[in-house]
């Protein structure tokens, strides 16, 4: 294997230096002027904010010229309704501080935009903000989005910070800022399929009998309970925020809330020795509970996490959560030693767990990341962290054959649809045993929150089969209104992420972004209804270039045709990325699929 992309230089220690500077001395930081607005910290314009709360409208009444811009208005309302998003008042949808728009000024213009954006206009948005419309055509995007992208010399979060602080940018994570978020079931297969991979490779094809501990239930982190449970499995999750373990559990994404630890780990154990599938929340910080399940010899099968790490100012450290909390607010440099600091703790405890016999994982907020920043050893002698992310350990082969997160969501806002859609799927696919599986346990355990949607894994040729019986549906009447097609950014062929997505590629191509650039405009190309270009989703700015694709569907022939090209074309860079990177997988599939490499025709 090639040598792996350089760890980045860790920060001074043990004073935990976060205000050193990152850039180099011969490209110092653009300087930037203070926006026109009053008060401290980002302008967000809390005057324009509506006064009714923001929901996706339901029906098929339009108040856009198209379907395809009202498709879009109502994910981007459907992302920052209350039951969907994170913190509303300030439109972050999850992930920390992903935005669905730049502020309540720029959203406002965002939905006058969609309601006379004409059908054959373009509709432009620069981190959150309508900056222009152009006259392209009816089969082109009706909507191209670019988040969080700064020249790679300066994409720094200190920069970042900066520039989002002045009202100039937003971090749009992934979908967040692509208007193609849908709960915490976005990432729900693809967690339940790691998790079956972990179980399949480690103990003999079900987790029943095991206990994983994780920590983080944000908006995409209550995808690992209920995954562990799917998996027959036993959970213990760990945040800090009390609120959110009581939402989980309200939502069904969790089964339990202990009292304190001695009753989480009796419940688990009761759960293991019993073999069923159970998860509980216990209200503490994982910087703290991890080191004591250690010092009591508490055995772990499984250990990984899903808290927020890759902004500093996101992962919540030891200590009282309403003095820390009111330590961000007062003291952000503080916060963020102390932060790193837990971070440090944090992932110190699960390589402890790991040499004392758990099966440990990454699940990508950039913990390890972090951590190596503030000097802690995470890698071995040949450059590969000690414990391997959730791609390169379990998922990597799905990546292969142009599989990833599938997503589709009903605009009339009637469950019945997806259910229609469900049955459909079963039958274009009824030798899909797992698919079959999933769909079982997603009707029994999945809510449907803001518009009803649903998630699966379908690779390079299923997705455009898929997506014209979708469009079937809809043209025959079978459902009652337009279906949104799209996906997570994290796909097969849409992501460069050394951290995550591409860590450890055979080839060494980790950090290489052509990637999702040419995903990004290869799906323009082919009639994508709206496409987006994000910097940093999920690992923190500078550590991944991602790209997004949705497009709707109508019912016409005309879109049918379209459907046939971005949903073959979007697949198709998995196959394309990962051939050129030496699987031999991806290349078996692409010879036999028929899938188009210059030098293997």
């Amino acid at each position: 294997m090639s040598q792996q992309p350089a760890a980045p230089a860790p920060l001074d220690t043990p004073e935990l230096n976060l205000e050193a500077n990152s850039q180099s001395d011969k490209t110092p930081a653009p300087v930037v002027s203070a926006p026109k607005t009053n008060g401290p910290g980002r302008p967000m314009y809390y005057e324009y904010k509506p006064e009714e709360t923001v929901r996706a409208m339901h029906g098929s009444t339009l108040r856009c010229k198209t379907w395809e811009a009202e498709a879009a208005l109502r994910m981007l309302e459907n992302n920052l309704d209350p039951a969907v998003s994170l913190v509303y008042d300030e439109l972050i949808v999850y992930g920390g501080a992903g935005r669905a728009a730049r502020n309540w000024k720029e959203y406002q213009t965002i939905v006058k935009t969609l309601k006379n954006l004409e059908p054959d206009e373009t509709m432009l948005v620069q981190s959150g903000k309508a900056v222009g419309v152009l006259r392209t055509w009816a089969h082109a995007p009706r909507v191209l989005i670019a988040n969080s992208n700064i020249v790679p010399a300066w994409s720094t979060q200190e920069y970042f910070d900066e520039l989002d602080k002045l009202g100039l940018m937003m971090y749009g994570q992934m979908t967040a800022g692509s208007w193609i978020y849908i709960a915490t079931q976005g990432i729900l297969q693809g967690t339940y399929e790691t998790f079956a991979a972990v179980a399949d490779k480690h103990f003999g094809g079900t987790l029943r009998g095991t206990i994983t501990v994780t920590a983080g239930l944000g908006g995409m982190s209550g995808a690992q309970p209920l995954s562990v449970t799917m998996n027959d499995g036993v959970c213990l999750v760990i945040e800090p925020i009390d609120e959110r373990v009581k939402q989980k559990v309200r939502e069904g994404y969790l089964d339990a809330q202990a009292r304190d630890l001695d009753h989480a780990l009796q419940i688990c154990t009761q759960s293991k020795d019993d073999g069923i599938g159970w998860s509980v929340g216990l209200t503490g910080n994982a910087a703290t509970v991890l080191p004591e399940l250690l010092a009591r010899g508490f055995k772990v099968d499984i250990v990984t996490d899903q808290t927020s790490a890759h902004d500093l100012m996101d992962y919540i450290p030891e200590g009282d959560i309403h003095e820390v909390l009111t330590l961000r607010a007062t003291d952000p440099a503080e916060f963020k030693r102390q932060a790193l600091a837990s971070i440090m703790k944090h992932c110190q405890a699960i390589i402890d767990m790991q040499a004392g016999g758990a099966v440990a994982l990454d699940y990508g907020n950039n913990l390890r990341g972090q951590a190596e920043k503030g000097g802690l050893k995470v890698r071995d002698d040949n450059g590969q962290f000690l414990y391997p992310g959730f791609v390169p350990g379990y998922i990597r082969p799905l990546f292969c054959e142009g599989k990833g997160p599938f997503r589709w969501a009903a605009l009339s806002g009637d469950p019945a649809d997806i259910l229609r859609i469900d049955r459909a799927l079963l039958e274009t696919f009824p030798d899909n045993k797992m698919l079959a599986r999933w769909i079982e346990k997603a009707q029994a355990k999945v809510p449907f929150i803001g518009l009803p949607a649903r998630v699966c894994w379908l690779g390079y040729g299923e997705r455009e089969k898929f997506g014209l019986v979708i469009n079937d549906l809809v043209a025959r009447g079978e459902v009652s209104a337009p279906i949104v097609i799209g996906r997570d950014h994290l796909d097969c062929g849409s992501v460069a992420s050394p951290n995550r997505e591409t860590e450890g590629m055979k080839d060494g191509s980790d950090a290489v972004a052509d990637w999702p650039l040419l995903n990004a405009l290869a799906n323009t190309a082919s009639g994508a209804d709206w496409v987006s270009l994000h910097n940093g989703g999920g690992v923190g700015i500078g550590n991944s270039t991602h790209s997004g694709m949705v497009i709707v569907a109508t019912g016409t022939p005309e879109k049918a045709e379209r459907l046939k090209r971005v949903l073959t074309t979007d697949p198709g860079m998995g196959v394309f990325r990962h051939a050129d990177a030496g699987y031999e997988l991806a290349q078996q599939v692409a010879d036999e699929r028929g899938v188009k490499i210059p030098g293997r025709e």
